[in-house]
């Protein structure tokens, strides 16, 4: 052994729960940062408590909200003193749901890794890969179909996004059959950020873009050449888009300022569970 030592005891294997939730995933890291949310009252004092950056914590924040049909978190603006942020009675689900799972599925692990002892096979994380999906979107915006319009190659399906606010999306017929879109069913769109438009003002100009969606600007991060701006469509919904930065100067979008995100139907791809 040349002088080593070896721990005769292997070391205890651990279960890392995550939740797949229309294409998006909800881990356990997300998890703590909505309870230290609850537990601080503001993105800013729990971000600080998790060692995240503030753009981090409300990026997370933000997907969440999107990926669920009703916000986790609501947050209020604020003064001097800063904003406050809210967990919702979804977001209180989620988490107890979460933990409720994690503490189950330690109690599965632990009695699997007895039985295989006893078979003597090696222990889950030498059997077991963790299978997930990523995405490189920006956006994953959840949704309910609404209508299903077949064409001869191609079908334009909507999919409600909140109150007043639809998406269409082109798809080929056979994703359609594979997919299982028809009215009723939960889908995920999920968008480049690079793909969103921005106009200035409320009401949108004419353009071949097949949807125009109002909102406001909530967040705005410059670069040397880009921008990445970020849409508040209706409390708890957003969009984001990455724009030259010329462009976000010229159209004035700062903070607070009324803005259009336009996206042709064909830059939308649409997920399932």
């Amino acid at each position: 052994m040349n002088g080593e030592t070896t721990d005769p005891t292997p070391a205890a294997t651990h279960a890392a729960l995550v939740l797949s939730r229309n294409g998006g995933q909800v881990g356990g890291e997300r998890i703590a940062l909505l309870s230290s949310i609850r537990e601080h009252g503001s993105i800013s004092a729990a971000a600080r408590a998790r060692g995240l950056s503030y753009k981090g914590a409300w990026d997370v924040v933000q997907a969440l909200n999107n990926l669920f049909q009703y916000p986790l978190v609501i947050t209020q603006a604020g003064g001097r003193t800063g904003g406050s942020a809210e967990v919702t009675a979804q977001g209180e689900a989620v988490i107890a749901a979460f933990e409720l799972i994690e503490s189950e599925l330690a109690k599965a692990v632990a009695l699997v890794e007895r039985r295989l002892d006893t078979l003597a096979l090696p222990p889950p994380t030498a059997l077991l890969w963790s299978l997930s999906m990523k995405t490189s979107a920006r956006n994953a915006l959840h949704g309910v179909v609404t209508t299903v319009t077949d064409g001869a190659v191609n079908a334009e399906v909507a999919l409600r996004i909140g109150e007043g606010q639809t998406l269409v999306a082109v798809v080929t017929r056979g994703s359609v059959r594979e997919l299982g879109l028809e009215p009723g069913r939960a889908a995920i769109a999920l968008i480049k950020s690079s793909f969103v438009i921005l106009s200035a003002g409320e009401t949108p100009p004419r353009t071949s873009a097949r949807n125009a969606l109002p909102g406001r600007v909530t967040h705005r991060e410059d670069g040397v050449v880009n921008s990445e701006i970020t849409l508040e469509l209706e409390p708890g919904k957003s969009l984001t888009a990455t724009i030259t930065r010329e462009s976000a100067e010229t159209l004035a979008l700062d903070v607070g300022a009324p803005a259009c995100a336009l996206i042709k139907a064909s830059h939308i791809i649409l997920a399932v569970e």
